[in-house]
Parts: structure tokens; C-alpha cells; sequence
């Protein structure tokens, strides 16, 4: 596949992109950060990236970047057929609720931002008879929760836009690919106490790919969070109330 890439330098979403270029897909990895994005594609070609990788700049906070990232990665890739969407923000509940300024941003990179990447991304791909697009969302989207109240929020909402692109545009041609990831030790979640059944950002990848091949329209990674979140959607609100999970 050629694929443009938004948030390559870390965690999940390094791993995906390791496990891409391995098999020799061509990558654009896009971020604001041109030494991280550097390092990020002299690594892969280190691990021995069997497809080419080029970079280029794209900040998630500047929409009016969108637009001119697609067109150079088009450009360098003489069209793509895959767009993966890893970036985000996260902040604890109570810093959200303590910081207007983090709280803003946070809403705003996570769902403002990240829906108006992938509509660029849509017309994109549908002008060139369509593709796949693979957005991280969360489980934290599933059930409104004590502490991911705001976090959980935008998640929510993004895959609500994202189950609608599906609807909407896959007889055209658009496979949407929502990942729902549980805990996974990253550098995201240092710090926090990880569940029994966390998952690591190799394994994520490995299935959040498989996915993609096969453009399953909703994956869990870790696959266990997928009856996890079931159980906590079926818990009644008054219980809910009573949980700090």
C-alpha cells in the first residue's frame, strides 16, 4: 500500500508503522515535529523497511496544513491508498478540569482537529476511487466513565463520525477503519496502574494491520477490551455512580 501516516513517531502508532514499512509499504509520515519524524523514518529504514519512507510537516492544530500535506505526500507517492490517523491528545480528568487551556486543547486536537484531517483524507481518497482510512478512537468512547469524562468525550464523538463515514461511503469505495484500543503501556499511559490484561503497542499493531488488510470496519486491541467494554455498557447508571474506573 502507499500510506500517509499522522502520528508515527510514538507508541501504537510507531509500531503499526514499523510493521508497514517491514512488508514494504510506502510511507509519508506526517507531524510538526521534522527531527522527530527524521529519526522516526531513518529508524524504520534501519529496521530494514522494505518499502520506501519519506516524511513531511503536518500539524495536527493547523487545518489550514492539511490540505498542502496530502498534496506533497501525493506528490512523493504519486498517489496513496491508505491514510492512518494515530495523533492525539490525553490529560488526566482532573488536569482537564483544572487547566481550561489543556481541557481546550485536548477537545480540540481530538475531535475538532482529528475529523477535519480525516474529511481532507475522505475527499482524497474517494476522488481516486477510494481507499482505506484507519483513525484511532478509544474504548474510553464506549460509556461515560468517572475518570475520562472529557478524554472520553471526544472519543465518543469521533467514533460516532467515523461509523458515519462507514455508512455513508463504503459503496463508494472508502473502508473506515475505527481502532478502539484499551490500556496499552505507552508513553501516554505512564504513570498509571494498567489493568491485568494491558497490551503492548507491538501487539496492538499486529492487529490493528490485520484489520486494515482485511478493512474490518471496528477493531479492539487488545481484542479482550471488546467483551470488557461490553460487560461496562451493560452496567445500569446507578451502579456506574458508585464505580471509579
Amino acid at each position: 500500500m502507499k500510506v500517509v501516516f499522522l502520528g508515527a513517531t510514538k507508541g501504537m502508532g510507531r509500531a503499526l508503522a514499523q510493521k508497514m514499512a517491514a512488508r514494504g509499504d510506502a510511507l509519508v509520515l506526517l507531524g510538526r515535529d521534522a527531527k522527530s519524524l527524521e529519526e522516526s523514518a531513518k529508524d524504520l529504514e534501519l529496521r530494514g523497511a522494505a518499502g520506501c519512507v519519506h516524511t513531511g510537516l503536518c500539524d495536527l492544530t493547523r487545518s489550514d496544513e492539511f490540505a498542502q500535506a496530502f498534496e506533497s505526500a501525493h506528490k512523493v507517492l504519486e498517489g496513496f491508498d491508505c491514510v492512518v490517523v494515530t495523533a492525539g491528545a490525553f490529560d488526566s480528568q482532573d488536569v482537564l478540569e483544572a487547566d481550561a487551556a489543556a481541557c481546550q486543547r485536548l477537545l480540540d486536537i481530538n475531535f475538532t482537529r482529528t475529523i477535519l484531517f480525516c474529511e481532507e483524507a475522505r475527499k482524497r481518497l474517494l476522488a481516486q476511487g477510494g481507499g482505506k482510512l484507519c483513525v484511532f478512537s478509544s474504548v474510553a468512547g464506549e460509556r461515560a466513565r468517572k475518570p475520562v469524562i472529557l478524554y472520553g468525550s471526544t472519543k465518543a464523538g469521533l467514533t460516532y463520525y467515523l461509523e458515519g463515514l462507514d455508512h455513508k461511503y463504503h459503496a463508494l469505495g472508502l473502508e473506515v477503519i475505527t481502532v478502539k484500543p484499551g490500556f496499552v503501556n505507552t508513553g501516554m499511559t505512564a504513570g498509571l496502574s494498567p489493568p491485568p490484561f494491558a497490551g503492548e503497542p507491538e501487539g496492538v499493531a499486529t492487529v490493528v494491520l490485520a484489520a486494515i488488510d482485511r478493512g474490518r470496519p471496528v477493531v479492539f486491541a487488545p481484542g479482550v477490551w471488546c467483551w470488557v467494554m461490553a460487560l461496562i455498557r451493560s452496567l445500569p447508571r446507578a451502579v456506574m455512580r458508585r464505580l471509579n474506573f
